[in-house]
C-alpha cells in the first residue's frame, strides 16, 4: 500500500494561482507525483481514482508545463468519458494566463482504462509506465484524437515527449465561501426576489417609450469576446418576453465566433404581442488574433448606424459606408453599449483581449454612448450562487469579481452588473428572470440619459 506522504509541489505559488482562475474558487491537494511514487499506472490509480475532479499537471525537459482537467471520477470503468468541463491547458513560461484547449462537443474527453491517466484517449501520460508522454498520433493526423481536443503538441509542450514530472491534484471547491451569520448580512446589492417584482419590471420596460419622439426604439450594441454570451442573452431575454425558451439567434460553445453577421434582434410581448421599444444589436466575437474576429474599425460604423442587418462581417476587412449615408438620424444609432464578459475567465483575460476592449471603449467614448458590462455565467463562477442565484449579491467572489472586471475593463463597478443566462433548461426561473430584467431596465435608464443629452444639442 503506498504512504499519502507529504509531499512538495512543483509549481510555485504563483503557477498554483494561474491554474486556480481556470477553475474558480478551488482547493489543489497533491495527490499523486511520479518521481516520488513512480511512473507506474497503478501507482496513479492507487492514489488518485475515486478522489473527484482532478488536474494533472505534467513538466518535461524542455520546461514546458501542461496538463488536464477532467471533473469526473477515476475509476477504471473501462469506458470512454463524455465530460463537457474537461480541458488541456498550457502554462506560459514568462507568466501570463494559462492557455486552455476544451473538449469538443461530442468527443470523449478519456478513456477510463487501467492505465496512465489520459485525454482523448490517446494522449496518455507515464506512458507504459515510463516518464514520457504519448501522442498517439505517429507521423500522421489522428482524426480520432483531434476530433476530442483541436490543440497543437508544438504550442503544448514542444513537441518534447520526455517528462520530467506529473502530478495529480485533487479539484475541491470551496462551497462555504460566506458562513451563515454572513448569509443574513444585508446584500452588496439590494435585489427584490419575488414574482410581484419580476412582473413590475417587465410591465416598465414594456411601457417605456424614448425620450426623443423620433427613436421608437432604443438600440442596445452588445459586445463581447467568443462564447461570452451575447447571443446567449438575447435568447434568455426573449425566453422571458415569449414566456417559454427560446433560441432565435445562434448560440453555443466554439473556438471561432458563431455570429458572423450583424444581427438586430426585435423582441415581442408574446407570441402576438406587440414589438417591445427595445432592439439588441448582436456582433461578431472578439478574437485575440489580428484579423479574426471583430474588426474594431467596425465599431464606429455599427455605433453610427450605417451598417445594416445581415451585413456579412469580414475579419481582414472593415466595413466602408458609403459616403452619401454617412449620417444617420438618431433612430438608427446605437443608444447604449454592452460588454458581455464571462465570470469564469475574467482572471484569464489576455493582455491584447484588454488592449481590444480599451480601444473599442476610446471609440464608445469619443461618442458619448453611454457603456454596461454584464458578467455571465457567475453560476458557474461560483459554487454558492450554483446552489441559489439569490446568493450572486451576497457572494464575496462574486463581489469581487465585479471589482476585477471594473478595474480592467475601466468602468466603474456600478457598471457590472452579474447576470445568468439560460442555456441548458427547458423552464423560466424567477431568480434568473429578475437578473436579466434589472439588466434591461437598466440598460433602458443609462440610453435614455444618451437621448437626454441628443436632445439638448
Amino acid at each position: 500500500m503506498l504512504r499519502m506522504a507529504s509531499l512538495t509541489s512543483t509549481l510555485t505559488e504563483e503557477q498554483k494561482q494561474r491554474l486556480r482562475a481556470l477553475l474558480g474558487d478551488v482547493e489543489l491537494t497533491l495527490l499523486y507525483k511520479a518521481s516520488v511514487h513512480g511512473y507506474h499506472a497503478s501507482a496513479f490509480h492507487q492514489l488518485c481514482d475515486h478522489q473527484g475532479p482532478t488536474l494533472l499537471v505534467a513538466h518535461n525537459h524542455s520546461g514546458f508545463i501542461f496538463g488536464g482537467y477532467t471533473s469526473v471520477d477515476y475509476t477504471q470503468s473501462g469506458q470512454n468519458i463524455t465530460d463537457d468541463k474537461a480541458f488541456l491547458f498550457n502554462v506560459p513560461k514568462h507568466g501570463g494566463n494559462p492557455t486552455t484547449i476544451k473538449v469538443n462537443s461530442g468527443g470523449y474527453a478519456r478513456l477510463d482504462d487501467s492505465g496512465g491517466p489520459n485525454f482523448g484517449h490517446l494522449l496518455v501520460f507515464c506512458y507504459k509506465n515510463r516518464p514520457f508522454l504519448s501522442n498517439g498520433l505517429g507521423f500522421g493526423y489522428n482524426k480520432y484524437l483531434y476530433g476530442t481536443f483541436n490543440f497543437n503538441p508544438a504550442t503544448l509542450y514542444g513537441n518534447d515527449t520526455q517528462l520530467a514530472e506529473c502530478e495529480i491534484y485533487k479539484v475541491t471547491r470551496i462551497v462555504s465561501q460566506v458562513s451563515a451569520d454572513q448569509v443574513k448580512e444585508k446584500q452588496w446589492r439590494n435585489v427584490l426576489w419575488t414574482v410581484e417584482q419580476k412582473q413590475e419590471l417587465m410591465k416598465c420596460i414594456k411601457n417605456y417609450k424614448p425620450l426623443q419622439s423620433s427613436v421608437n426604439r432604443v438600440r442596445i450594441l452588445m459586445i463581447g469576446p467568443v462564447g461570452a454570451g451575447k447571443s446567449s442573452f438575447f435568447n434568455s431575454i426573449n425566453s422571458i418576453f415569449m414566456r417559454r425558451m427560446t433560441n432565435k439567434a445562434m448560440a453555443g460553445s466554439s473556438g471561432t465566433s458563431l455570429t458572423t453577421q450583424f444581427r438586430t434582434f426585435p423582441v415581442k410581448d408574446g407570441r402576438e404581442g406587440k414589438p417591445l421599444p427595445f432592439v439588441l444589436c448582436d456582433t461578431m466575437g472578439l478574437e485575440e488574433q489580428s484579423g479574426a474576429g471583430l474588426d474594431i474599425e467596425d465599431i464606429s460604423s455599427i455605433l453610427q448606424g450605417l451598417i445594416p442587418d445581415r451585413y456579412q462581417f469580414n475579419p481582414m476587412a472593415p466595413f466602408h459606408p458609403n459616403e452619401q449615408k454617412a449620417i444617420r438620424s438618431l433612430q438608427e444609432r446605437i443608444h447604449c453599449v454592452v460588454y458581455i464578459v464571462d465570470a469564469t475567465k475574467v482572471s484569464l483575460m489576455s493582455s491584447k483581449l484588454e488592449e481590444k476592449l480599451a480601444a473599442i471603449r476610446k471609440k464608445v467614448n469619443s461618442l458619448g454612448v453611454p457603456q454596461i458590462v454584464l458578467m455571465t455565467k457567475v453560476d458557474e463562477a461560483c459554487p454558492l450562487v450554483e446552489e441559489d442565484l439569490q446568493k450572486v449579491y451576497i457572494s464575496s467572489y462574486i463581489k469581487t469579481k465585479v471589482q476585477e472586471v471594473s478595474s480592467r475593463l475601466g468602468v466603474p463597478v456600478s457598471c457590472v452588473l452579474p447576470v445568468k443566462n439560460y442555456s441548458q433548461e427547458l423552464e423560466l426561473n424567477l431568480s434568473c428572470d429578475v437578473l436579466l430584467l434589472t439588466a434591461l431596465q437598466q440598460m433602458l435608464n443609462y440610453a435614455e440619459d444618451y437621448l437626454d443629452d441628443a436632445g439638448a444639442i
